[in-house]
């Protein structure tokens, strides 16, 4: 079921070239030079963790420090950024460009040397997905504090040596200075000038330069397509679409984000107003935190399934049963006003939208979960949220009217299903993948 994602084998992020007694000398200098209060937070274990990523410590290493203590040090919330250029180097969809092996090894050389220069280094542990059965681990070494402190936003806690006990974590390097030599490896321009994003999803690896780990949205979408290929190897189902508690059921939601945005009676019921879920046999659990929360928890398997599309013609009725054939294929179009985003996603991703969607149906069906459509349009408008709750309090209420729609409507919509989707993934469906 879930073969859709390639097998990402975590690579080394740099060679044996520091030798044991270099890496002996910089911990001994490490402990040296810490007062008693940070003794505990360096550890020959930890800098031998961080030199194994290709970062040597020099002096001081601040491990998990809570975010009262960073801003006791200095550290700020910086503006919130976006337009931040972010590369991936895989075979990903999403039109993001592209960094070749050489590109991300050189880059990735450049960074670790300047973090290995810094005096003080601050790392942070979390983890991306609510379920210490199915989550991936991260690890953040950085040069600045406040980069530490913003991006710990994005992860759930987990305990103190979680990270070293964990078989495939990923790294984040942040390093807030940029020399000339970075700055031009990737590109030039007035686009760059506040820095950078890219991301190796076969070394597990994100490098965030400048001022990039202010874009939170940019660093979401990377963790999301670093993290698939881990999560669905230890069994998850990750998915692009939003878990929300209603009715006193966890309800698994996909939507244009544009509907999320403009309804906050949805947001209020979101478990993580982030886009991203993880299916598994334990249950379900959301990829990235609220502010409110950032304690792991892992919720119960989704009760409903719903899919929202936004027709104006009619041709979609305000709300209808699907099989999980149907399903997966209006899973598959992301039909939203006209346009069609294969599988709901525009960020990058390592999984094949076709194999995604049959994972999905097959998930629906083993799970014998209802799923449900909605039309997000009515009489040419958008429906507010209260009508959309309404809808979808009607869906779970297994009550549906029956609605008859006019063939040549149906006819013409499911004509542009098959054109679309045809031309994008070939002619070789499911036999159970129909309107």
């Amino acid at each position: 079921m879930l073969g859709f994602l390639r097998r990402a084998v975590p690579a080394a992020a740099s060679s044996q070239a520091a030798g044991i007694q270099q890496f002996q000398c910089a911990y001994h200098r490490s402990s040296e030079r810490l007062s008693p209060s940070r003794d505990q937070e360096v550890s020959y274990g930890l800098n031998w963790a961080i030199a194994g990523r290709g970062v040597i410590v020099k002096d001081k290493v601040f491990h998990n420090v809570e975010a009262s203590e960073l801003q006791k040090g200095g550290a700020t919330y910086p503006d919130c950024l976006s337009g931040i250029p972010l590369h991936v180097r895989g075979d990903v969809t999403g039109g993001v460009p592209d960094v070749s092996k050489a590109q991300f090894a050189k880059l990735l050389k450049l960074v670790t040397f300047h973090l290995s220069s810094i005096s003080c280094l601050y790392v942070q542990d979390g983890a991306i997905g609510s379920s210490a059965e199915c989550d991936a681990k991260v690890r953040i070494i950085s040069d600045n504090p406040s980069s530490v402190m913003s991006l710990s936003n994005v992860l759930w806690k987990i305990p103190d040596r979680a990270v070293s006990h964990d078989t495939s974590p990923l790294t984040i390097y942040a390093t807030s200075s940029i020399s000339n030599n970075i700055k031009t490896l990737l590109g030039s321009g007035t686009q760059y000038a506040n820095g950078f994003a890219a991301a190796d999803i076969e070394r597990s690896s994100l490098i965030l330069c400048g001022k990039a780990f202010a874009d939170s949205a940019i660093v979401k979408d990377a963790l999301t397509a670093i993290t698939a290929p881990i999560l669905s190897a230890r069994g998850g189902l990750p998915v692009p679409g939003w878990l929300m508690f209603f009715g006193g059921s966890i309800v698994l939601l996909f939507t244009p984000v544009e509907i999320i945005k403009s309804c906050s009676e949805i947001q209020k019921a979101l478990l993580s107003i982030d886009c991203g879920a993880v299916m598994s046999s334990k249950g379900s659990t959301v990829l990235f935190p609220n502010k409110s929360r950032r304690e792991p928890k892992l919720f119960s398997k989704p009760s409903a399934a719903i899919i929202v599309s936004s027709d104006s013609t009619g041709a979609i009725p305000p709300v209808s049963k699907l099989s999980p054939g149907q399903a997966a294929y209006h899973f598959l179009a992301g039909y939203h006003d006209g346009k069609f985003v294969p599988a709901y996603n525009r960020g990058p991703s390592p999984a094949d939208p076709l194999a995604l969607a049959s994972s999905l149906s097959s998930n629906l069906k083993e799970d014998d979960t209802p799923t449900y459509l909605i039309n997000a349009k009515h009489s040419g408008k958008y429906i507010d949220g209260k009508g959309f709750m309404e809808l979808l309090e009607l869906a779970l209420s297994h009550n549906l009217p029956y609605i008859k729609t006019e063939d040549f409507r149906v006819g013409e919509l499911r004509g542009k299903y098959r054109s679309f989707i045809s031309s994008k993934f070939g002619k070789c469906l499911p036999e159970e993948f129909s309107f």
